[in-house]
């Protein structure tokens, strides 16, 4: 999971996280994605849109 790019935007810009928020965030989102049926695990662009 190491090479595991995330970007947070919200409302178009760009938030910072430190390394530790990057791991918690790609490891939830990754792990609940990968443990549907139908993900494969050699998916390459995951996108999540969340709108209010």
């Amino acid at each position: 999971m190491n090479n595991v790019d995330l970007i947070l935007e919200v409302d178009g810009e760009s938030i910072p996280m430190n390394d530790f928020v990057r791991k918690v965030l790609s490891g939830m989102i990754t792990g609940s994605v990968k443990a549907l049926h139908g993900v494969g695990d050699e998916w390459k662009t995951l996108n999540i849109t969340i709108k209010r």
